[in-house]
């Protein structure tokens, strides 16, 4: 099964890491970079697509929310905090704000849907869109390709002894999604 994924990344690598980007991203960036480490992949054409994909992604987000506007406020009514934090956001901090939301957990999608749906600019959003994709990929890319060689001697005592790195990695991805979900969660008042 490894070799059958491994195999596809080689030969399919490229439109993968564009998909992938468009959804979610940052595991398809490390890989594109230890796929450039290794030589199967080209580091600046994996940059290239894989901006590509973040673009594409974020585009399709802010034009669901500029022409679905009743059927987003419809689906994400329990998102209403974060599209409100959203345009707080891009009121106080403007078009920055645009450049950043690939790094803020839990705001990701929202702020291209919230940014949609105002009257903001769509050649303005997708200039700095498309900037901010590039800067994305090449800023997880490249640490994954120059720290490569460590990256796959992790991979590789991790599969090794697997009874000790599953348990450590659920810790540390249940810790991280705890506290990520704790901090974008309404607090509740004691009474």
């Amino acid at each position: 099964m490894e070799e059958l994924f491994i195999g596809w990344m080689k030969e399919y690598g490229y439109v993968i890491l564009f998909m992938w980007s468009i959804l979610e991203g940052e595991s398809g960036l490390i890989m594109a970079g230890i796929l450039s480490h290794t030589g199967d992949m080209n580091l600046g054409i994996a940059i290239f697509i894989a901006g590509l994909g973040g673009f594409a992604g974020d585009q399709i987000y802010f034009y669901i929310g500029r022409y679905n506007k009743r059927y987003v406020h419809k689906i994400l009514t329990g998102q209403r905090r974060k599209f409100a934090l959203a345009h707080l956001l891009l009121k106080k901090y403007g078009w920055p704000i645009i450049f950043v939301q690939r790094y803020m957990y839990g705001l990701r999608t929202i702020i291209p849907i919230s940014i949609g749906l105002t009257r903001y600019d769509a050649k303005k959003f997708a200039f700095i869109n498309l900037i901010s994709a590039w800067c994305w990929a090449t800023l997880t890319i490249v640490p994954a390709w120059y720290f490569g060689e460590h990256i796959l001697e992790l991979l590789k005592y991790a599969k090794e002894h697997w009874y000790f790195a599953l348990p450590l990695a659920i810790t540390v991805g249940g810790g991280l999604y705890y506290y990520f979900h704790r901090a974008t969660q309404k607090e509740s008042k004691v009474l």
